[in-house]
């Protein structure tokens, strides 16, 4: 069966989700998540791709992304995979596949959807019930994003940046938006099926401009192909 072709534009933003191989943990410790970021970090900076949001679980990882180019994304990804593995793999003393087969994503307008998958990603752990508040989870990217803490990894969105006009009134508006409820089905569904999360104006204009997907294929044989 031929792989669906990702959905990627360059400076469209990317929900991004990878899991671990039949659900396995793909971080054990303090010091995986640490070189975890480091080596995203680097892999984002080395493909020009802008890191707006993220949250490592213990076994699986979302990002949120702006790439440069088309093969951002995926070469990121790679590079990442390379540095990671090989490490974890040594570390545990395993071998073979860490990940579920490639990532996941979808493409996510930048009007109401963006900032709503910024809450989406920043709440997985609350949601999974890991801590009571986004603020008590270490690893993911809420404590940049809303409380101002320096982080070398997070690029604000310009989508971020209009919500106030300093960075403290930004935080503080930015802390606001998680009173409201989030549509995750939306999410799950966008990067699950591959599809872009946004109106139906702006994912006409990915089809039109772009040739991206925006509805699930039905099963059976192209209308074209009865011709």
């Amino acid at each position: 069966m031929p792989r669906t072709r990702r959905g990627a534009v360059a400076e469209i933003p990317m929900h991004i989700v990878q899991r671990g191989n039949n659900r396995q943990q793909c971080f054990h410790v303090t010091k995986d998540r640490e070189v975890y970021l480091r080596w995203l970090e680097s892999s984002a900076k080395r493909y020009s791709v802008n890191v707006h949001a993220y949250v490592l679980m213990t076994n699986h990882v979302h990002l949120l992304v702006t790439p440069s180019s088309v093969s951002a994304p995926s070469r990121m990804m790679q590079q990442l995979g390379r540095k990671y593995v090989p490490y974890f793999n040594s570390r545990y003393q395993r071998s073979g596949t860490l990940w579920e087969g490639r990532f996941r994503s979808s493409l996510i307008d930048t009007d109401y959807y963006l900032l709503a998958c910024y809450r989406y990603i920043e709440l997985n752990p609350v949601r999974a019930r890991a801590v009571s508040s986004p603020s008590a989870y270490r690893w993911s990217s809420y404590r940049a994003n809303a409380l101002g803490m320096s982080s070398p990894l997070i690029t604000p969105h310009d989508v971020w940046n209009r919500l106030g006009n300093d960075p403290e009134e930004r935080q503080e508006n930015y802390r606001r938006l998680f009173d409201e409820k989030v549509d995750e089905q939306m999410f799950r569904k966008g990067y699950r099926k591959g599809l872009p999360v946004g109106s139906d104006n702006w994912r006409n204009e990915l089809k039109t401009n772009h040739g991206i997907r925006i509805a699930v294929r039905r099963p059976g044989r192209r209308k074209e192909d009865l011709m």
